[in-house]
C-alpha cells in the first residue's frame, strides 16, 4: 500500500470521538489502586491562541500520562484556564471588549486547539479561575489568612507601574522594570494588602531539601537565592543629642571597629524625623527626589558609581567604643531591604570602598588576613580582628558570637536572621480580578464577609480601565462599594482593590481532584487520596513567583488542616522554549509564529507530537523544523505499512533481542524525560523490521503499544486492525527480559589480519574459545594463501574483534 492509504485526518477524527463516547480518559473519583497525579502548569488564554512553542509541556504530560495508564495507574491529568489577572485585562482593553467576553472566546479557541492534539485531559474537571464558583474559595482562602493575621494593610512606598497602572510585588519586575510591559516602575506610598510570606521564609527554603521535593537542583537554586536567608545581628546606633536611633543588619559584625561612617535609605523615616537637625536639609531632599526617580535596579546595579548625601549635624554612635560617625543617605541602599540603613566599613566591603574613596572617607582595617595590604581594595574575607578591643587576636567567627552575646547583654542588639525576599504585596488597583472579601465599616473597622456569603461577585461593568489614582475601577462603582456591614448591620463599604493574577493559581492544582464541592474548597478523603502532585511541568520563569506563592499557600492550607502534604508538588520538570526556524522567539512582530493548526492540518496530530518529543532534550531550547515534522511523519507512515508484513511466526533471536532492548530503553527514557531518545529508539527497532521479509505479530503488538504515547490515534487504529475489541490504552505496557536484552550475540564478527592487512572475516559462535578461534583463522582458505610456506612469529587476539597474524 503507498503512503497515502494513511489518513491522519480521518484516523485522529475518528480516534477523539470514540475516547469521547467511551468516556476513556474519565477520572475516578477514588483512584482505582496506584495513582498518578501528572499536572501541567495551566494557560492564561491570550487572543493570539497557540503556537507550536505552547503544546512541548502539554506533549509531554500527555506522553508520561499514557505511559502510567499503560502500566496500571490512575491517572489524574486535568487542564483549566488561568483568566483573571493583567494579560486578559489588557487584551480586554486593546481589543475593546470586556475581559468576560475576551475570556470566554479566547478560552473556546485554546479549547479548540487543545482538543486537535487528541490530550488525556478529563474536560469535566476543567477549571476557570474567573467563575464565580472557583474564586469563592480563593476568597475563602485570603479571608482565613487575614483572620490569621497573615493578611495585613500597609501604606508603605510600592512598585507602580506608570503603564499598567497598578502595583507590583517584587516578582513582578524583571531587571527592575514591569515583567508585563517593560516600563520603569516608581516608587509610589499606596494603600495595599500584603500577605506575610517571611513568617513562612525558613519552612519554604527548608523544605527544599524535604523528601517531598525532587526538582531540578537549578529551580530549587532560584529559590534558595530569592529566600536569601542570612545569619547575622542587628545593631543599635544612637543619634547624638537626640533619643532617636536607627538599627543597621550585619553579616560581619567582627568588622565594626573598622566602621568610619553609615548610609541610610532616603526612604527611612529618620530622615523626616530629624529634619530639624540636619543643617543641609535641602540639599539632601534634592538628593531624594532625584532618587525617587530611580528603579531599583538602577540604584543597586553593582557598577553603577556610588552617590550621596552627608546629614550635615548628625552623628551615629558606634555602640561597641562609643565613637561618633558620620552619617549619609544614599540610594544604593533601599528602604525594602534590612533596615533600611548599614555600617560602612570601607576595609572590609567593595561598596562601601568604593565610597569611601569618592568622599575621601577614612578606611579603617579591623580584620588581618595573612598581613595583606589593601592596594588592591577591600579586603571581604574572614581572618583574625585586630584593632578592636578586647576582641583583638580573635577569628571573625569568635568575635562574631561574642560581640553578638555583647549586644544582647547590653540591650543593643543582638542576633537576627534576615530574608531577601520581602512580603507579597498582593493587591491590584485594577478591575479583572477576584474581589478582595472585606468591608471598612466606620463603626467595626475592617471587617470580613461571612462564608455564607461569599463569592463577593465581581460587578458586570462598562467602564474598567484602570485609573491612576491608585485606586481600582471599582471605586467608581457606588452602587457595589456601599453595602451593609456583617457585623453591626451599619453602612459600610467595599474593598475595591482586587487580588493579583496569582491567587487563583495558587491552589488550583487541589479544585481539580474535587471541582464540583460547594461546601468545601476540597473533599479531606479525596485530598488524601490524590495530593500531591506527582509531576509538574512548565516554565522555569516561574520558579520565584508562582512555584513560590503555590508552596506558601499549600504550607499555610497544610496548617488548617485543609492539605495533608507540606508540599504540593513531588517532581518538577521545565520546559525548553521552542524558537522560530529563524533562531529567535516566536513573535508577530518577526512574522515567524507557526500555528499548530497548519501542522496538524498538514501532517497530523501525532506528526506534531512525537516530533516535538524527537527535536531534541525536553529542557533545551530548540528552533522549529516544518522538515522534522516531515521526517517524523515518514516514519509513522513507515509504521502503518508495516502492518501488511506482519505473520504469526516467531520472532527470531536477533530481533527478540533488539526489541527487548528496546522496550527497556524506550520505559527508562520515558520516565527520564528522555523522549527524544525514546523516538529515536523505536526508529532503530523500525529500520530492522522493514529489512524484514514478515514481521511477527507479538513484535509489531509491541511496537504499537511502545508507540502509543506518543502517537496516539495511529497505534490505536493498528491496534484495532490487528483484531482487538479495546482501546490499545486499555491494554498493559511490554515487559521486557532483563536476561534477553542483555544476552550475548549468538554470533559475531571477527576480521583476521595477516601482516596487518585484512585478509578475512569470520562468523563465530558465542562461547568459542581464543584458541578454537585462532585455529578457525589459521584454518580459512584465504589466509592459506598468504600463510602457506612462511614461518609465524606470533598471533594477536583481540576479543571478538580481531585475529593478527604475523609471519
Amino acid at each position: 500500500m503507498r503512503n497515502h492509504d494513511y489518513n491522519p485526518a480521518e484516523v485522529e477524527k475518528k480516534w477523539q470521538k470514540n475516547w469521547n463516547a467511551s468516556n476513556l480518559y474519565t477520572v475516578p473519583e477514588k483512584p482505582n489502586g496506584k495513582k498518578f497525579y501528572i499536572l501541567d502548569m495551566f494557560p492564561y488564554p491570550s487572543g493570539e491562541g497557540l503556537h507550536v512553542g505552547h503544546p512541548k509541556g502539554y506533549i509531554a504530560t500527555d506522553v508520561v500520562a499514557r505511559f502510567k495508564m499503560l502500566n496500571g495507574f490512575s491517572v489524574l491529568h486535568p487542564m483549566g484556564w488561568d483568566a483573571f489577572g493583567l494579560p486578559a485585562e489588557n487584551y480586554a482593553i486593546k481589543n475593546k471588549v470586556h475581559p468576560r467576553m475576551a475570556v470566554e472566546k479566547n478560552v473556546a479557541r485554546y479549547k479548540q486547539q487543545l482538543e486537535k492534539f487528541g490530550f488525556t485531559y478529563d474536560w469535566n474537571r476543567e477549571i476557570d479561575t474567573t467563575d464565580p464558583n472557583y474564586y469563592k474559595w480563593t476568597q475563602w482562602i485570603f479571608l482565613q489568612m487575614w483572620e490569621k493575621g497573615l493578611a495585613f494593610q500597609s501604606n508603605e512606598p510600592v512598585n507602580w507601574c506608570p503603564s499598567c497602572k497598578t502595583v507590583l510585588a517584587n516578582e513582578d519586575l524583571e531587571d527592575g522594570k514591569c515583567e508585563r510591559c517593560g516600563s520603569e516602575i516608581t516608587q509610589r506610598p499606596l494603600r495595599q494588602w500584603v500577605l506575610k510570606m517571611t513568617d513562612y521564609a525558613d519552612r519554604l527554603l527548608y523544605d527544599l531539601d524535604s523528601d517531598e521535593i525532587d526538582w531540578e537542583e537549578m529551580i530549587v537554586e532560584q529559590q534558595r537565592n530569592w529566600i536569601g536567608r542570612s545569619e547575622g545581628v542587628e545593631i543599635d546606633f544612637a543619634i547624638e543629642d537626640s533619643d532617636s536611633l536607627f538599627k543597621v543588619y550585619t553579616t560581619r559584625v567582627d568588622t565594626i571597629f573598622g566602621c568610619t561612617y553609615c548610609v541610610i535609605a532616603p526612604e527611612h523615616k529618620l530622615i523626616e524625623e530629624l529634619q530639624g537637625q540636619i543643617e543641609n536639609y535641602s540639599e539632601v531632599m534634592e538628593y531624594i527626589a532625584l532618587a525617587n526617580k530611580k528603579t531599583v535596579l538602577q540604584r543597586t546595579e553593582l557598577q553603577k558609581e556610588k552617590t550621596g548625601v552627608e546629614l550635615k549635624g548628625i552623628k551615629a554612635i558606634n555602640p561597641f567604643n562609643n565613637e561618633e560617625v558620620r552619617v549619609f543617605v544614599g540610594d544604593y541602599v533601599l528602604g525594602s531591604y534590612g533596615t533600611g540603613a548599614v555600617m560602612a566599613v570601607p576595609a572590609h566591603d567593595e561598596r562601601d570602598y568604593e565610597f569611601a574613596k569618592k568622599y575621601c572617607l577614612e578606611i579603617r582595617k579591623s580584620i588581618d588576613v595573612g598581613g595583606r595590604d589593601m592596594e588592591d581594595g577591600a579586603i571581604t574575607e574572614d581572618g583574625i580582628v585586630i584593632d578592636s578591643a578586647d576582641y583583638s587576636g580573635l577569628t571573625s567567627s569568635e568575635a562574631r558570637k561574642r560581640m553578638a552575646d555583647w549586644l544582647e547583654r547590653n540591650g543593643k542588639g543582638g542576633l537576627k536572621v534576615n530574608y531577601k525576599m520581602r512580603d507579597w504585596v498582593f493587591s491590584r488597583q485594577r478591575y479583572w480580578g477576584e474581589p478582595i472579601p472585606l468591608v471598612h465599616c466606620e463603626k467595626c473597622g475592617i471587617v470580613g464577609i461571612p462564608e455564607s456569603q461569599l463569592p463577593v461577585v465581581l460587578p458586570n461593568v462598562k467602564s474598567y480601565e484602570p485609573t491612576d489614582t491608585g485606586e481600582s475601577p471599582l471605586a467608581a462603582i457606588t452602587d457595589w462599594v456601599n453595602t451593609t456591614c456583617p457585623t453591626c448591620g451599619g453602612p459600610a463599604k467595599r474593598e475595591t482593590n482586587t487580588m493579583p493574577q496569582w491567587g487563583g493559581s495558587c491552589w488550583y492544582y487541589l479544585r481539580y481532584i474535587d471541582p464540583k464541592n460547594e461546601n468545601s474548597l476540597i473533599d479531606a478523603d479525596k485530598e488524601k487520596d490524590w495530593m500531591n502532585v506527582d509531576l509538574y511541568v512548565g516554565g522555569a520563569e516561574h520558579a520565584t513567583r508562582h512555584l513560590l506563592y503555590a508552596r506558601f499557600w499549600h504550607k499555610f492550607l497544610f496548617d488548617i488542616g485543609v492539605v495533608t502534604t507540606k508540599e504540593p508538588f513531588h517532581k518538577l520538570m521545565h520546559v525548553g522554549l521552542i524558537m522560530a526556524e529563524d533562531g529567535r522567539k516566536m513573535s508577530k512582530r518577526w512574522n515567524n509564529v507557526v500555528n499548530p493548526d497548519d501542522v496538524i492540518s498538514a501532517y497530523g496530530a501525532d506528526a506534531m507530537r512525537t516530533y516535538e518529543a524527537f527535536m531534541g532534550p525536553f529542557t533545551q531550547a530548540i528552533a522549529w523544523s516544518t522538515n522534522g515534522v516531515i521526517g517524523v511523519r515518514r516514519f509513522l507512515d513507515r509504521v502503518w505499512r508495516l502492518q501488511y508484513k506482519i505473520a504469526d511466526i516467531e520472532t527470531d533471536i536477533k530481533l527478540n533481542k533488539l526489541a527487548h532492548q528496546t522496550i527497556k530503553k524506550v520505559s527508562s527514557d520515558i520516565e527520564n524525560f528522555r523522549f527524544n531518545t525514546a523516538v529515536s529508539t523505536m526508529m532503530i527497532l523500525m529500520n530492522e523490521l522493514e529489512r524484514q521479509t514478515t514481521v511477527s505479530r507479538e513484535l509489531y503488538k509491541n511496537l504499537l503499544l511502545l508507540l502509543a504515547p506518543f502517537a496516539p490515534h495511529i497505534t490505536d487504529e493498528l491496534w484495532e486492525r490487528l483484531g482487538n475489541k479495546e482501546s490499545i490504552f486499555k491494554s498493559s505496557w511490554p515487559e521486557y527480559s532483563e536476561s534477553i536484552a542483555n544476552q550475548e550475540d549468538d554470533l559475531f564478527a571477527i576480521v583476521v589480519q595477516v601482516n596487518g592487512k585484512v585478509r578475512d572475516q569470520l562468523e563465530i559462535t558465542a562461547g568459542t574459545t581464543k584458541e578454537d578461534i585462532e585455529r578457525l583463522a589459521l584454518a580459512s582458505e584465504k589466509i592459506q594463501k598468504f600463510i602457506s610456506g612462511q614461518t609465524i612469529k606470533k598471533i594477536v587476539y583481540v576479543e571478538k574483534k580481531l585475529v593478527s597474524i604475523v609471519v
